[in-house]
């Protein structure tokens, strides 16, 4: 018989009981158990930004996606969402975009900002990994020109590593994106995903707590907008939140009602998102 492979690991001395009251204190006191994060992708007009209407406030919209923030301009005029547009203007040739966005980010979360804001959003991831690559390109003064394998491994790298921030953030997370239709090379079956560059499809849903897939169908009333919340083989969709089967497979685009329905405490934070940030540096 074999001996069993010996451990160069140090042996730890733990009071059980210490330790689970220290590990339990710990997730209390984490605010980030307390927030959620979803990356929402479908077709053009199935309603991902319109969705935002009901996402807790105040909302903050970094738009890349060219006019995507016009079906929520009512709120935007209200104060209820911020939206910062200037990342819609994107010349491939000269690409400034994304090391803006890097810059305001950076700055944002050097302040106590996002402490005051009810939900961030990314809008659109899409164009977002585009306007990565077109820096990358740019950064190796290849500006415009295909990107190569090396090109495709530091922008896989930057999107982890960023996405892992804003999933951090003390406030609620929502990524937008397209939706990309993929014939499966073994079964032969339609499948779909967000649209991204290669592994990204497969790869970013796993940055994500809640994958929903916003779908649009006529009905006799008019049209009906909801997230799919499961995968059902040709949209991939998966809630954490749901384990215990809270959410349908259809839920409507009620970010309130699916944060409700999972336990989340819904909170709207107060909308004078400087007048609070004033009196955090006084």
């Amino acid at each position: 018989m074999s001996k069993r492979p010996t451990s160069n690991k140090r042996n730890l001395n733990i009071n059980l009981d210490d330790y689970l009251k220290d590990v339990r204190d710990i997730y209390a006191a984490d605010s980030i158990t307390k927030m959620f994060n979803s990356l929402v992708y479908g077709d053009f007009g199935t309603g991902k930004t319109y969705s935002l209407r009901t996402a807790p406030k105040p909302v903050l919209i970094h738009s890349f996606d060219p006019g995507g923030t016009r079906s929520v301009k009512t709120l935007i005029d209200k104060g209820e969402i911020l939206a910062d547009t200037r990342f819609e203007d994107e010349d491939a040739q000269n690409p400034t975009a994304y090391r803006l966005w890097e810059d305001t980010f950076d700055a944002l979360r050097a302040t106590d900002f996002f402490n005051h804001i009810g939900t961030y959003v990314l809008d659109s991831v899409t164009t977002w990994t585009e306007s990565i690559m077109n820096a990358i390109l740019k950064a190796e003064r290849r500006n415009g020109q295909p990107p190569q394998i090396q090109d495709y491994q530091a922008q896989m790298g930057t999107i982890r590593d960023a996405i892992k921030v804003m999933t951090g953030l003390p406030c609620n997370f929502i990524a937008t994106g397209h939706i990309d239709t993929m014939k499966d090379d073994v079964t032969g079956r339609i499948v779909t995903g967000p649209m991204v560059t290669g592994k990204m499809k497969a790869k970013m849903p796993l940055l994500f707590d809640e994958i929903y897939v916003s779908l649009a169908s006529r009905t006799s009333s008019g049209i009906e907008y909801y997230f799919l919340t499961q995968n059902d083989g040709r949209y991939k969709a998966r809630s954490r939140l749901a384990e215990e089967g809270q959410l349908e497979l259809q839920e409507s685009q009620d970010w309130k009602q699916i944060l409700r329905k999972t336990g989340y405490q819904y909170e709207n934070k107060p909308l004078d998102v400087e007048a609070q940030l004033q009196r955090t540096t006084e």
